[in-house]
């Protein structure tokens, strides 16, 4: 069985966002920039499946700039066998990489492969779409579970167990499949420094995306506008009061709640 785990680069999580001037995006010059942590966990799964003996390949994809590379290098460095970076460098309009065309992108690479299980992280917490596994299954025909935190292969069929609102969903899905994964999947590794200079001899390969969207005769749309980014509201700092008396006054005269 081949895996394939679509990554992203992304502003680390521990880093404050701070939007541009012009209101067009954030800024991310200058910044931290590190895998998504929920690819991440996509890729510890695929990598304990293939060391449990489960599956035979775990290759990772990216679609983005040249700098992509360091994420491939850390997941082949965790254990993935290969890494494929579509290099949208110098792309004219790198807004047409929306989640569709993503997902029509990645259902080329998975046929190419022949790939029998995408793990797919729930979402970037860049944009926070969470729209990719799901159109990504639609466009395949394939069964899909969205926010595993349990996943498990047998007889050519996979057992996942996701978290919805009213709890938790058990399920048996036929693979192939797509799978998007929760936190509470797994705890990523750590790359290990033998591991990291094992992983600068594994193949990455670098494809162009103009060449790669003729070559597969796949259009893509600018069908997404982003009209315009603001950062959160702040805060109102809260009040301490004296009393359950002093509580229901405030409610009552300051509020007008009761």
């Amino acid at each position: 069985m081949n895996i394939l785990v679509p990554i992203k680069r992304v502003i680390d999580y521990r880093v404050k966002i701070r939007v541009k001037p012009d209101k067009s995006g954030v800024e991310t010059k200058h910044v931290k920039m590190s895998m998504n942590p929920f690819d991440e966990i996509a890729v510890e799964e695929a990598i304990k499946l293939k060391e449990s003996g489960k599956a035979n390949s775990v290759i990772v994809v990216s679609i983005g700039e040249n700098k992509s590379q360091d994420i491939i290098r850390q997941a082949l460095a965790m254990g993935a066998d290969e890494g494929i970076l579509i290099s949208t460098e110098n792309y004219e309009d790198s807004s047409v990489f929306n989640p569709l065309n993503i997902a029509k992108m990645l259902e080329t690479v998975i046929k190419d492969k022949k790939i029998d299980l995408a793990i797919l992280g729930k979402q970037a917490i860049d944009s926070d779409n969470n729209q990719v596994g799901q159109m990504l299954a639609a466009l395949l025909n394939w069964p899909q579970g969205t926010f595993i935190s349990e996943l498990d292969i047998f007889d050519n069929k996979i057992k996942i167990v996701r978290e919805i609102d009213g709890g938790l969903q058990y399920l048996e899905l036929n693979l192939p499949a797509i799978v998007t994964t929760d936190l509470r999947l797994n705890q990523p590794r750590y790359p290990s420094m033998p591991n990291i200079m094992k992983a600068k001899r594994k193949p990455l390969e670098i494809i162009n995306v103009d060449d790669f969207l003729a070559k597969n005769n796949i259009e893509i749309n600018r069908n997404l506008e982003i009209l315009e980014v603001n950062p959160p509201k702040e805060r109102i700092s809260g009040i301490k009061v004296t009393d359950v008396n002093d509580l229901v006054n405030k409610l009552h005269n300051d509020k007008k709640i009761i």
